[in-house]
């Protein structure tokens, strides 16, 4: 299944794709938030979708695209999860997963504009695979036991400000969390429908210039063992959201960097995930 969001009369509403068409589900769930992960809403929505997911009406076609899934609860990201990304960026290889948070208001809508903060020099693109946790979790046994916890998966693109992450004291967290700093979907396509999420070939570009060309069979750490490892630290929830890392290609890791600037446009790509396409602005009060 693909999970999407649609905005109707200031609101995002819940909907699905079926063949290209998109369908709205709003009538029968209010939303894809954490209390239809956690209460298997998927195994319903499988069911509604099987006897009556011709009779669903369809969406407007001009209707804007929204976040795949309600606001997170919490945004795990990982960072240095790729060699080629670590080395470009003089990084040593991480013993464990490194982590940090973006604040949820940074989620925004996989066609949305992309701003640059108030005095930002150096706004920075990440491609990433984004989890979805399907029910709340903690203190997994092994590696294997996440597969049942994982709803699905979605491009995810961590934008980052590298001064306020890198130069301004303190954690990540300052230089991840800009509003509009993690566009999500366009959809959450389920885990069944996805052979082997360790192999799937991720693209980035800026103005047309691929920027970023990797897979996720480069990670340091799999998707499984992530969610495993982060269960050991924190109760994992129903729907919240882990951004697994991204390969070689950023402005960061250039001998001259090219940071974005207004009128850019990145568009991002995975295998199966659908793109996102974003202009990039820069901040008006």
């Amino acid at each position: 299944m693909k999970l999407i969001r649609f905005w109707k009369d200031g609101e995002a509403k819940p909907g699905v794709i079926m063949g290209d068409v998109r369908k709205d589900c709003s009538a029968h769930f209010k939303d894809w938030d954490h209390d239809f992960f956690q209460q298997d809403g998927l195994a319903e929505l499988n069911q509604l979708l099987k006897n009556k997911g011709n009779d669903l009406p369809n969406i407007a076609t001009n209707a804007k695209w929204a976040p795949c899934t309600a606001r997170p609860g919490k945004i795990i990201g990982i960072g240095l999860n790729y060699k080629d990304h670590a080395l470009e960026v003089n990084a040593s290889v991480p013993k464990e997963p490194t982590i940090f948070f973006k604040a949820t208001t940074a989620v925004t809508g996989p066609y949305d504009d992309i701003i640059i903060p108030k005095n930002s020099t150096k706004t920075d693109w990440e491609i990433e695979l984004g989890v979805f946790i399907k029910k709340d979790v903690k203190y997994l046994e092994n590696e294997k036991s996440a597969k049942d916890y994982i709803a699905g998966y979605c491009i995810s693109h961590d934008v980052s400000e590298r001064e306020f992450q890198k130069e301004r004291c303190g954690q990540w967290v300052k230089g991840k969390s800009c509003d509009t700093f993690n566009p999500i979907g366009p959809y959450l396509i389920t885990s069944d429908e996805i052979k082997d999420v360790q192999n799937l070939s991720m693209k980035l570009t800026v103005n047309g210039l691929i920027r970023q060309d990797g897979n996720t069979k480069n990670m340091f750490f799999s998707v499984d063992y992530l969610v495993y490892y982060l269960s050991q630290f924190m109760t994992l929830e129903a729907g919240d959201l882990i951004t697994t890392g991204t390969p070689a290609g950023v402005a960061l890791g250039m001998e001259n960097p090219e940071y974005l600037k207004p009128g850019d446009v990145v568009e991002l790509h995975i295998e199966n995930f659908g793109y996102q396409k974003s202009l990039v602005i820069s901040y008006e009060k």
